[in-house]
């Protein structure tokens, strides 16, 4: 049986919609046989996922997705494979979780300056002992009819520059790879080409990222086109990167981001599941 991998995807231990048996299920429905659930900065949904897999006769690679801050940009890395009880990794979490923690607060505080009440008590309300991203702030600004739908809300309030936005110093490229690579996981860059960078700017930077061990590279995933797909694979081969797909998956609201609707790896480049 030729197997179909989705290796990023997101549940209510982040900012997902679905709890991690859920997503697990929907994977499944989807024709998914190999997934990887990557919440942002914590793995608390990885042991329910894997009771679903295993359940379903899927398997599951234990993933995360770290935020680092490489020049003034925030990227996102992604762990597979990895031992979530790892100390290095599971001290690392723990610090993100902090930054996530203040972060929340800074920008309840800012909204509070546009007369926007109530904020940071929703958001952690809605989390609960999911880490708080911006998303929860998205669904706090439509739910009280701030904005008619979370774009809007990162469009006037929480993308970079606008009046909510908080400035974010996450742990450094080295750190998160590091804290990757001791757990015994693979690092890979995520959707390389959604950060709005300059192609020349993505070079320099997986230049360091695979000085520092960085492996992998998300080639296909949920919203690139056929033309981004060839600029990731081309960034691939330069730097000898393994290629990596995932949809990227949060809500069933977001139809363009669904659990195994991905297209094919192009021919010739190695697969980053030859290393798990």
């Amino acid at each position: 049986m030729t197997e179909k991998y989705d290796l990023h995807c997101h549940s209510t231990a982040s900012d997902g919609a679905l709890s991690p048996t859920e997503v697990v299920q929907r994977a499944h429905e989807h024709g998914v046989t190999v997934l990887a659930l990557t919440d942002h900065d914590t793995t608390d949904g990885l042991q329910e996922a894997a009771r679903a897999a295993e359940a379903l006769g899927m398997r599951l690679v234990n993933g995360i997705e770290l935020s680092t801050s490489y020049r003034n940009q925030c990227l996102h890395i992604i762990g597979l494979n990895i031992d979530p009880c790892q100390a290095d990794l599971m001290q690392g979490v723990a610090s993100q979780q902090s930054i996530r923690y203040l972060r929340a607060k800074q920008i309840s505080e800012k909204l509070e300056k546009k007369n926007i009440f109530g904020a940071f008590e929703f958001v952690t309300k809605m989390a609960g002992n999911a880490e708080i991203t911006r998303t929860h702030f998205a669904d706090f600004l439509l739910e009280n009819q701030y904005v008619n739908t979370q774009q809007e809300a990162f469009d006037r309030y929480l993308g970079q520059g606008k009046s909510a936005y908080v400035p974010t110093i996450w742990a450094s490229l080295d750190e998160v790879v590091s804290w990757i690579t001791l757990s015994g996981g693979v690092a890979v860059l995520a959707h390389p080409l959604r950060y709005n960078l300059s192609v020349k700017w993505l070079d320099s930077m997986l230049s360091v990222f695979a000085e520092l061990g960085g492996k992998g590279i998300e080639v296909v995933n949920g919203r690139g086109t056929p033309e981004e797909i060839q600029v990731s694979r081309k960034l691939a081969d330069k730097y000898q990167l393994y290629a990596s797909v995932g949809s990227d998956f949060h809500s069933p609201d977001h139809q363009w981001l669904e659990l195994g609707k991905l297209v094919e790896l192009p021919l010739g480049i190695p697969p980053v599941w030859e290393l798990f």
